[in-house]
């Protein structure tokens, strides 16, 4: 029994250093400083700041237009009976874009045919009668003022010869103003009109983009405007052909200087020429 007491103090005591140990090992782990970890190494560039050849330039994307595009209709109004033009055509001068139907323009001109030819029996029949009277004028049958009644007829029936024949000019002239035909050689742009539809005298039925000088026309940011001044030498390439990329000077398809500059909207027109090849 005795012998029992003396182990159970002994491992109590044991128990107590164990724990006294730990305690004082954690103490000391907590106390201690932390060495950091090395930062890894980084790369750096450098760059020397300085003057350099290199200048800035500004791309836009525009559309070539022709410095002239006409948009022509019919001098006469009319039912569009037939349209030969289409949009993307190359037409040369005189060539037919569209025809109106020309029955009623040729009935006018029948018109004044028939007036013509009745206004010409009349003088005739008034040259027979005054040179008749003149006969007798001569032989004293009839007076001065007899005879310059039949000459003042004579005069007016001659007139009205000169008025049927402009009638019957004018007429034919209609007859060929239902047919629109290209003033000047070009292309196509666009069509206004269709078969079958009415049009009035002057309405837009073709727009033709005269051959000749080609404007580009493009827009200009506002904080771009500083920059935009007359005679800015401009280098123009195909949206999709990245191959005509040049410099202004080389053998770039075409090249200019700007021309004119115009606000609200802010839009430049550049003056560019076709080089050959």
């Amino acid at each position: 029994m005795q012998n029992s007491l003396l182990a159970g103090k002994k491992y109590a005591s044991n128990a107590l250093y164990l724990i006294a140990t730990m305690s004082l090992a954690a103490m000391l782990v907590a106390c201690s400083k932390h060495e950091p970890a090395p930062e890894p190494i980084r790369a750096v560039k450098i760059f020397t700041v300085g003057a350099s050849g290199l200048t800035a330039s500004q791309e836009y994307s525009g559309e070539v237009r022709a410095r002239v595009e006409s948009r022509l209709g019919f001098r006469v109004a009319g039912k569009i009976i037939k349209r030969q033009a289409q949009v993307g055509q190359r037409v040369k001068k005189g060539q037919i874009l569209a025809q109106l139907d020309p029955q009623d323009y040729k009935l006018g001109a029948d018109a004044a045919r028939a007036a013509l030819a009745a206004a010409v029996t009349n003088r005739d029949l008034a040259a027979a009668d005054f040179k008749r009277f003149q006969g007798l004028k001569d032989q004293n049958f009839i007076s001065a003022a007899e005879l310059e009644r039949r000459e003042a007829t004579l005069r007016a029936a001659e007139a009205q010869v000169n008025q049927a024949q402009a009638q019957l000019s004018n007429s034919g002239n209609q007859v060929g103003y239902a047919n629109l035909v290209a003033d000047m050689s070009g292309i196509v742009t666009a069509v206004d009109a269709e078969e079958g539809q009415v049009v009035s005298a002057g309405s837009p039925v073709v727009r033709v983009a005269l051959d000749g000088p080609r404007d580009v026309v493009f827009s200009v940011p506002e904080d771009r405007i500083a920059g935009a001044a007359l005679g800015t030498a401009l280098t123009v390439r195909r949206w999709a052909d990245t191959s005509q990329v040049t410099q202004a000077g080389d053998a770039a398809p075409l090249v200019g200087k700007s021309a004119s500059w115009q606000p609200a909207p802010i839009r430049s027109r550049a003056l560019i020429r076709q080089k050959s090849p």
